[in-house]
This record gives structure tokens, sequence and C-alpha cells, in this order.
């Protein structure tokens, strides 16, 4: 299919309002509720996964075998890192991570409804053990991913309000520093540890000198989330600390759905870090900004306007001045919400894939809800041969899933895909 017809399909979903999606949805979810049954309906988007050992390739069609020797071939394993994986956890053995209760509550249905839908994803069935489990099931996915790259563990840090104090009613989730340090300690061979310190915290540089003494290389933002606006000045003397200590922000870029943002959307706006980057701070834009509309800042006041996130993405990547400092990362962009112009365009622009770099955003790759490989197979960014070898792979293994079915795309203009470089982090950044 022409990339103009495709896309226009993509539009013409994307231009149905958000509140007729919203009671479509919720229609379709009731039905399935009183048709399958709850239990059902979470196995059917959430995930209902197996061990994966360490042989669980051998279970696949030579086909599909062959898919994923390719995507793992001629890769620098010290180099190969996804950049963004998720810990998440109740508290369960200590490990001080949290929730918001209204996940955990059918006072707020479609709230519960998500949790219920991660935990199926993360493989976690004993909420006693939810933390350990859900460690566990990462672990034994990491160790039988072929490759012999590593995972950089994701902290995520409360909310803070504008004085500075702990938001724990806008904090969606917390997973403390010390967890994921502990858990890398671990597993060294599998895990690196990525950090998370709000910028308006008062202890703010203390605790990025701790965490980066432990090892941490990026710091994790979701700034739509956190109540973090990265064009503030109160900001730049945490700026200052991530140059002298040479660690770099992974924020989220875009609209956030993942997590309830509510009127912080805005905070998403990739134009709002021109303040770090020109500072000299490396910043990692995750899933490039593919989702969602911005203000254009870069517009006089009284002209500004509405403009996709993505394309104020590759406007501040075209800027010589932050060769070197500013990355996209490349997690989500192969999501059935995200697919579009923004995917279609990185595979296009083999200019920028040196400066991209690879995440999975996991668990988001083991929940059936987001992962639809028809309109890819429409779209000609992989044939029907590749979406029956990688539906194998799924089935017994999302987190290489994600990897492979991004090493197979292929651009229906250039023929080509992303190249190498854009699964290996830089040698300098030191993980």
């Amino acid at each position: 299919m022409a990339r103009g017809k495709q896309e226009e399909r993509w539009q013409l979903l994307r231009a149905v309002p958000r509140w007729v999606r919203g009671c479509a949805i919720a229609g379709l979810l009731g039905v399935w509720l009183v048709a399958l049954g709850y239990p059902a309906l979470i196995r059917a988007l959430g995930g209902a996964w197996r061990a994966a050992g360490p042989e669980w390739a051998a279970e696949l069609s030579p086909q599909a075998r062959e898919l994923v020797e390719a995507a793992y071939q001629d890769l620098d394993p010290e180099r190969l890192v996804d950049v963004h994986v998720h810990l998440a956890g109740l508290g369960a053995g200590g490990s001080g991570c949290e929730v918001h209760p209204h996940m955990r509550s059918w006072s707020s249905p479609l709230e519960h409804l998500r949790f219920q839908l991660y935990l199926s994803a993360s493989g976690v069935k004993d909420l006693e053990r939810a933390d350990q489990e859900f460690v566990e099931r990462l672990a034994e996915l990491a160790r039988s991913t072929p490759g012999e790259g590593r995972f950089a563990l994701l902290a995520f840090d409360h909310a803070y309000d504008e004085a500075g104090r702990v938001d724990r009613d806008a904090s969606e989730l917390h997973v403390p520093n010390a967890w994921v340090v502990e858990q890398c300690r671990r597993f060294p061979e599998l895990f690196v540890p990525v950090m998370s310190v709000h910028p308006y915290r008062a202890d703010a540089l203390e605790e990025l000198e701790r965490w980066a003494a432990a090892g941490a290389r990026l710091v994790k933002w979701l700034p739509n989330s956190m109540n973090i606006d990265p064009a503030s000045p109160r900001c730049d003397a945490y700026y200052d600390k991530l140059v002298e200590l040479d660690v770099g922000i992974l924020t989220h870029t875009g609209l956030e759905m993942a997590v309830d943002a509510a009127e912080l959307q805005a905070l998403g706006n990739p134009l709002r870090l021109r303040r770090p980057l020109d500072r000299g701070v490396r910043v990692v834009a995750a899933h490039c900004a593919s989702l969602g509309e911005d203000l254009d800042l870069d517009a006089p006041e009284g002209a500004r306007e509405l403009v996709p996130s993505f394309e104020l993405f590759l406007r501040l990547m075209e800027e010589e001045r932050y060769e070197g400092l500013l990355f996209g990362e490349i997690s989500a962009t192969t999501q059935v919400n995200r697919l579009g112009a923004p995917l279609l365009t990185l595979l296009e622009r083999d200019d920028l894939h040196g400066r991209l770099v690879n995440g999975s955003d996991y668990p988001l790759p083991a929940l059936n809800a987001v992962i639809h490989l028809g309109p890819l197979v429409e779209a000609d960014l992989i044939s029907g041969e590749q979406r029956a070898a990688l539906e194998e792979v799924y089935r017994l293994h999302p987190l290489a899933f994600d990897f492979v079915l991004k090493r197979s795309l292929r651009s229906p203009v250039t023929g080509r895909g992303f190249g190498p470089e854009a699964f290996l982090v830089p040698e300098e950044w030191g993980m």
C-alpha cells in the first residue's frame, strides 16, 4: 500500500474525537466483560505468558528462527543496551515500590483494568510476591534473549509540587533508586541502572551524585506525570550537575498515555528540552515524541499553534548545535496507537539512525492490547511471512519480539530498515 494512502487511514483514525474513542473503548470493554468475564478479558488484552526457557527458540519454525538469528547478527554486545525497561511493584519484600491506591480499587474501573493488564503483561500472579515475580520474569526473559545485550532498569521518582514536596496523590507509581540498583547488582550481566531524581527535590543534587556513583549513566523523567518543567530556570543547577557527572536524561516526549498526566501534558513538549540542551546536557527523547500535539513555542506568542510533537522533535534533531547531545529513543513506535508518519519517517531518515537508541518500554511489548502486526503488513513495513514468524516469537518471548520486529522493518520508500547503529548505545555513554 502506498505511504500516502496508509497515512490517510491513520490520520482518519486519529481525527476521531478522543471522547468518542473513549466511549467506544468503554463500550467494547463492557461487552467483553459480560461475554468473556473479567479474567478472560485480562488474558486477552494483557497476556498469559509462560516461562521462556533458554531453549525457547528451538520451538520456532525454521523461518522464525532465521528471522531471530538475522536480527542479532553483527551487533556489538558491549553496546547492545535496551535503554527503556520498567520495574514496578507493590512494596512486597521491602522493595519500597508503590502504585497509587486508585489503580487497585474498583472505584476507578479503568485504572483498575490498566493495573491488571500490566500485572498480566509482567507475568505477576502472586501479589504477595509481586515485586519479586516482576524481576524474576524480566531476568528470565533477559537471560534468554539472543545477542548477549543488557537492559537498563528504570527507577521512577514521585511527583513533586512547586514547593518541592512529594505529591503522593499525583504519583501513579514509585520505583526507588535503591531497588533498581539492588537488582542490577543481583544480575550485573543482565541489567544496568537508570536513576530517577526529581529536579524540584531539595536534595536533588546530592541524589544525582549518590546514584551516579552507583553506576547510573541516565536519569529517568516523565515530565507529564511527575510535574517537571524542563524549561524552568529552577533546573539549571541540576543540569550543571548532570554535565559535571556526565549523566544524561532519558525523558518522555509527546503525549503520555501509560500513566495519568491530566493537565500536565504540555510539559512533554520537545521544545521545552532546549534549556537542558543549551546547557550541554545529553538528552534522550523517549518515543521520539511520536504521539500527540504540542504548541510551537518557537513561534511568536500570539501566533502559536498546535503541531505534531514528532515534528517539533525533528526540528530539534536538525539543529546542528544539538548533534552529540540530542538522541531519539524508538520504544513504542511500532505499537498500534502510534503508527503513522513518525515510524515511516524514522525509517526513511537514515541520516538520523546514528542518533537513535533502542528501548522496549517493557512490559508494554507483552501487552496484547497494543501489539497488532496487521497494519504493519498493510503499510508494507513487514511481509505477511514475517508477520507469521513474528507472531511465533511474540507468543514465546515478547522482549525478543520487540527487538526482532524493529530489526525486520523496511521502509516502503527506501527499502531500508533501521541501521544497526540505532540499536547500539554510543561508547562514550559508559553503559
